[in-house]
């Protein structure tokens, strides 16, 4: 059906019957119309309780902001199965949170808003702007208010566990015996190298794995693809902007910036309140003065004393000021002060403050030579952002409307470019874009042969792709492969010798005979390590992990062998095994070393409760992948 709407959208009567669609979509809104016929079914029921496709979307959305980087390495099902899961499980304790009626006051929940960072302008509350990051979040007031409820709610219910756990001396004796074990071993190690050079690999070998492993050497299906690419900087170089304009413009800014000179300030606040009067915020400046007239530094004492404490943590710092950026108490103390000279108590509606200034300098603008191509990249920003807008609805338009690309370069100007030949996991440059590999491979591009939709790359940067070229996936000729294959053989010849001197050692020394000939032929020798830790990283983790699965001995080493993912082979003798106490903790560890303790045993019995919630709950979904939990 789009493919006959695309064939036919040029007549009149086409446009006639889309202009009649989009007049009904403008008067009557597009839910009205899609609403009456489609209502999307849950995705999930938890005890009786629907959770909605937006939900999952909105949890989804969530997980991928927590992510951030990396995600084309994830599938989007496999995503949205983790998140439906943590939706599942925050609807369970929300049910079992009010069955138990578990409330949060409305006084803490303005506590909360009031105390968020991302509320406060210089650590004071702003009402303006926490409505207005509340609805950059997509939420009014009490909306956020509710969601703010809930999620206090189950953190409150995961605190029952986490927070209120204890352990008992000896349940912390026996763990830190086994945490703060250490073990005595040796090891010999015997690696991959040259020891079958001299046994040749002939060409029926080659040929023989070549015919048993051919899936190996697939060449994946590639495309080659023609593409226009709109870019705000091919436009800016199509504007031309006079040298009197440039003149003008670098006149009026240095006219303004050289008639105003900044000062850059410092302060201590002594907030008066409730539990500080006024003249109590003096007498504390007063004290403060004299400290700083005694030698002790400004920024030392504003991080002590100021309750501006978003300042006090950059040394008082306040920033820039034009005359007109501080309370004009605070103004007309800085145009008394010299360089580095702190003022005497000031009083303004917020307190009390000693102010100190920073810096003071006469404002020199740059020379027009510096200047002239910011100046003229301003200039040219505006008509830039109008054409760019002007020709991306155009591109749009002509992507849709036509069967190929010369169109486009005809209307637009803009050159058509063909790529290398790419693969869904993609190419270089833009096809580096797993989005645009995407579309790439999209039925309606690939199999349809139609135009792509625009594709913005960036801000400043969009695309239009039309496959040129498909090849299919193909084994590669054995002429292509054939160094590789004797890589490999070489290198299972190598892991078996390995493996053939590690059964003479492990015999040898099982026997107590032949041993030293062996280590002396091999040019091998025993690796002594004393006192290692479980965690430490001075030995493999794949050696250090069988170490420590070994049992204890009272009188014979215990011996292990193990074969390393490299293809190394690693004999084992355990020595002695020293158990570790919290005696040996030093003391500024030992109360976080409990507390990480009880922390993790308060963890592990909340997935217990949340696992029993699970198992108590009656839960349909078809879109759970068991294999995620």
């Amino acid at each position: 059906m789009l493919q006959d709407i695309r064939d036919n959208s040029q007549g009149i009567i086409a446009k006639v019957i889309i202009g009649l669609i989009v007049a009904v979509f403008a008067l009557f809104g597009v839910e009205s119309i899609i609403g009456g016929f489609i209502q999307s079914p849950p995705v999930a029921e938890v005890n009786g309780e629907e959770l909605t496709q937006l939900q999952l979307d909105q949890s989804t959305q969530n997980l991928v902001n927590s992510i951030g980087t990396g995600l084309e390495n994830f599938d989007q099902e496999f995503l949205e199965s983790i998140a439906l899961n943590q939706l599942i499980d925050e609807t369970m304790l929300r049910q079992h949170a009010l069955d138990a009626a578990m409330a949060i006051s409305s006084a803490r929940i303005d506590r909360n808003i009031l105390d968020t960072p991302s509320f406060q302008i210089n650590g004071v509350f702003d009402s303006d702007l926490a409505v207005r990051t509340m609805a950059a979040q997509g939420m009014s007031v009490p909306l956020y208010r509710e969601s703010l409820t809930q999620s206090m709610l189950l953190s409150q219910v995961a605190s029952a566990f986490t927070g209120s756990n204890f352990i008992t001396e000896n349940e912390l004796s026996k763990i830190a015996e086994l945490t703060g074990q250490t073990r005595d071993f040796r090891y010999l190690s015997v690696t991959l190298g040259t020891r079958t050079l001299g046994t040749a690999i002939n060409d029926n070998q080659i040929s023989d794995y070549y015919d048993a492993n051919s899936d190996e050497f697939t060449e994946e299906e590639t495309i080659v693809v023609e593409y226009v690419i709109l870019d705000k900087e091919i436009i800016s170089q199509e504007i031309e902007v006079n040298e009197d304009e440039l003149l003008v413009q670098y006149e009026a800014e240095r006219s303004q910036y050289e008639g105003s000179s900044e000062k850059r300030a410092a302060h201590i606040l002594f907030e008066v309140g409730f539990d500080l009067t006024e003249e109590e915020a003096l007498e504390l400046a007063a004290n403060t003065q004299q400290r700083l007239f005694d030698g002790e530094e400004f920024a030392s004492l504003a991080l002590e004393l100021s309750t501006d404490v978003v300042s006090a943590e950059e040394g008082g710092d306040i920033g820039y000021t034009d005359g007109s950026a501080f309370p004009q108490e605070i103004e007309e103390a800085i145009e008394g002060l010299v360089l580095d000279e702190v003022s005497d108590p000031v009083i303004t509606e917020f307190g009390v403050h000693l102010v100190k200034l920073t810096e003071d300098a006469e404002n020199v603008f740059a020379p027009f030579e510096d200047e002239r191509e910011r100046i003229e990249r301003d200039l040219k920003s505006s008509e830039i952002e109008l054409i760019y807008a002007e020709r991306l609805q155009d591109l749009s338009n002509l992507a849709f409307e036509t069967g190929d690309l010369q169109t486009i370069n005809e209307e637009l100007g803009l050159t058509v470019l063909v790529s290398e030949a790419f693969g869904r996991s993609g190419g270089v440059d833009v096809f580096s874009n797993q989005s645009v590999v995407d579309v790439a491979f999209s039925d309606e591009v690939l199999v349809d042969g139609n135009n792509s939709d625009v594709i913005e790359l960036d801000d400043s940067q969009s695309i239009v792709i039309r496959v040129l070229e498909f090849n299919e996936a193909a084994i590669l000729p054995i002429q292509e492969v054939q160094a590789e294959i004797a890589v490999i053989l070489r290198t299972d010849m190598e892991r078996n010798a390995v493996q053939e001197i590690g059964n003479q050692l492990t015999a040898a020394i099982e026997l107590e005979t032949g041993l030293e000939a062996l280590l002396n032929e091999n040019e091998l020798q025993w690796i002594e390590e004393t006192g290692i830790e479980r965690n430490s990283f001075s030995v493999n983790r794949e050696i250090l992990n069988q170490v420590f699965a070994l049992p204890r001995s009272t009188s014979e080493p215990r011996r292990s062998s193990l074969t390393l993912n490299n293809g190394t082979f690693v004999l084992i003798e355990l020595l002695q095994v020293n158990e570790g106490s919290i005696d040996s903790i030093p003391g500024e560890e030992r109360q976080g070393f409990i507390e990480s303790v009880a922390a993790d045993l308060g963890n592990s019995e909340f997935q217990a409760y949340m696992n029993t919630l699970r198992a108590n709950s009656d839960i349909e979904s078809n879109l759970l992948q068991s294999e995620v939990f």
